[in-house]
């Protein structure tokens, strides 16, 4: 099972005036560190929970269907499934048809049943699932709390800013962080 985003989101949760008025700046002279600041908080955040916070497209490959029939995706919430292929021994595609099919995308993970599933020829990642995952298109869809966290994390990484360059950053986590993302965290027995 192996992901790979097809579209990156389009914005960041948090803004740039929000950012500001968290590390209380007036100025926007720091305005592109804080941008490279926010997106690795993003991105730190999603690989922590799973989560997709802001709308991305991603594609999930496999090489053969589960046994029960039920395909679990670790990245969530799922808002839709764009397409599902397979390809034949030849590398011949298959579209797979979408008109019977179940999801439950808020479950964690989120789950995909197909009526008719082809088998694929192609033994390696002969199965390819496109979809849509993430709260929403803006900052606004994304919860309060995993926005309160990022500006821990962007401001714990700005107040060390000269320390740890930004290429290397998230190089701590804030106090205070762990707590607020536990909930949101996908839970393995």
């Amino acid at each position: 099972m192996t992901y790979a985003m097809i579209t990156p989101p389009f914005a960041e949760p948090l803004t740039l005036a929000e950012a500001r008025a968290h590390l209380r700046l007036d100025q926007s002279a720091e305005d592109e560190l804080l941008a490279s600041l926010i997106k690795t908080a993003r991105e730190h955040l999603e690989r922590e929970t799973g989560l997709c916070l802001i709308r991305q497209t991603w594609r999930l490959y496999l090489d053969r269907w589960p046994r029960d029939g039920i395909i679990r995706i670790s990245k969530s919430p799922v808002q839709a499934i764009q397409t599902v292929t397979t390809y034949e021994a030849d590398g011949t595609a298959v579209e797979v048809s979408l008109e019977d099919h179940l999801l439950d995308g808020q479950g964690r993970p989120a789950r995909l049943w197909l009526q008719h599933a082809p088998q694929p020829g192609q033994a390696v990642n002969g199965i390819e699932i496109d979809f849509e995952a993430g709260y929403g298109e803006a900052g606004a869809d994304v919860p309060d709390t995993l926005k309160r966290a990022m500006l821990l994390h962007v401001g714990h990484m700005f107040a060390f800013r000269g320390v740890v360059s930004p290429d290397q950053q998230p190089a701590g986590i804030p106090d205070g962080y762990e707590r607020l993302i536990a909930p949101f965290r996908m839970r393995r027995l």
